[in-house]
């Protein structure tokens, strides 16, 4: 098959190596129709994550149709169309029984393998799904593939910060950074009840974005974030903020936002060694920090509930649909932000 493979820093490449294979009673192999590239791929692309195996397919986001199936499925049959989240899970172990499937015992990433273990992504015209039964979820009918495909990963994220963050009827809320998850993480507050939001970013298709999803853009080049924000809510500051960058200064905007008694939920994967903000500036906050990886089989049936609804224009989030042999040239597009890239489809 062909894959979009790592081949260190900067380099992927399309590969032709060999389908998948199933390799336990729980497994399914899926034909995958539509994969994506996601804001925490570009990590390993640009080496701030490291350990990723050279030959790894990559990809995490993606739905398609069941081909083959292990003996011990029993939720799904050869011709399914699924979606999937971007680990597995077990739905019996004792994270998974309380939501946090994000730590299932004996989860895995898709598109992550170090020393030789792991399973290998999505960017490629086949994957293997094990533990497919609490898994996978059965692709809705109701919604177009591109917009139930942002419930594997994106959505749920953007909703599981919202949601960590404590958002509820009449929050004042800011989000820092207007990527996939933070443009998710609009549509997820304003789901919750959020009265105000104020969206922090740069790019100026981002921003527009931002604003037709339902926040007030701020371009942080051109005004002083924290200024407009505690004009704007009388000297106080935010009841939460989302921050769905990753870096330091995310976090040193997210701490100069929120007020206190407030809540910072970091969404985005970090990657630096340290908090981006002292234990004493916390204390002198009364600031509650919240962070970690997303359950998104957890809060798959409600992201596409929210999808559902119609209220956000999700589908004006993807930017670009491409052919999977296109995809070399799509990271670059993705990563440099050029052509008014938001978000990558790619379709084996």
């Amino acid at each position: 098959m062909r894959a979009l493979t790592f081949q260190g820093i900067e380099q992927v490449r399309l590969r032709s190596i060999p389908d998948p294979l199933v390799s336990g009673d729980g497994d399914v192999i899926v034909r995958t129709g539509m994969t994506a590239i996601c804001g925490s791929d570009l990590h390993v692309y640009h080496g701030r994550e490291r350990g990723l195996d050279r030959g790894t397919v990559l990809g995490h986001e993606f739905m398609g149709e069941i081909i083959e199936i292990g003996s011990a499925v029993e939720r799904f049959r050869i011709g399914d169309r699924v979606l999937s989240p971007f680990s597995t899970s077990c739905g019996s172990c004792f994270y998974c029984q309380s939501g946090l499937t994000a730590r299932c015992e004996m989860g895995q990433l898709f598109g992550w393998r170090e020393g030789g273990r792991g399973l290998h992504g999505a960017q490629a015209e086949f994957v293997r799904v094990p533990l497919a039964d609490s898994t996978l979820v059965h692709a809705p009918e109701d919604l177009p593939p591109e917009v139930a495909l942002l419930a594997g990963d994106v959505l749920s994220t953007g909703l599981f910060s919202a949601e960590s963050a404590g958002i509820g009827t009449g929050s004042v809320v800011g989000v820092v950074g207007c990527g996939p998850v933070g443009l998710m993480a609009v549509a997820a507050a304003l789901s919750l009840g959020a009265r105000t939001i104020f969206a922090v970013d740069w790019v100026p298709e981002r921003l527009d974005l931002a604003a037709d999803f339902g926040a007030i853009p701020i371009n942080f080049h051109e005004v002083e974030p924290s200024s407009i924000v505690h004009e704007a809510t009388h000297g106080r500051g935010v009841d939460a903020v989302l921050e769905a960058v990753g870096n330091s200064a995310a976090g040193h905007l997210a701490m100069s936002l929120v007020r206190p008694g407030g809540t910072i939920m970091a969404a985005g994967v970090h990657t630096e060694r340290d908090i981006p903000f002292t234990p004493m500036e916390a204390y002198d906050k009364n600031l509650t920090f919240k962070t970690g990886r997303c359950s998104a089989r957890h809060y798959m049936e409600r992201s596409l509930a929210i999808a559902r609804s119609g209220r956000y224009p999700l589908d004006s989030l993807i930017s670009h649909r491409l052919p999977l042999e296109d995809g070399v040239e799509a990271y670059r597009t993705f990563a440099e932000k050029l052509d008014r890239c938001t978000k990558v489809i790619l379709i084996p």
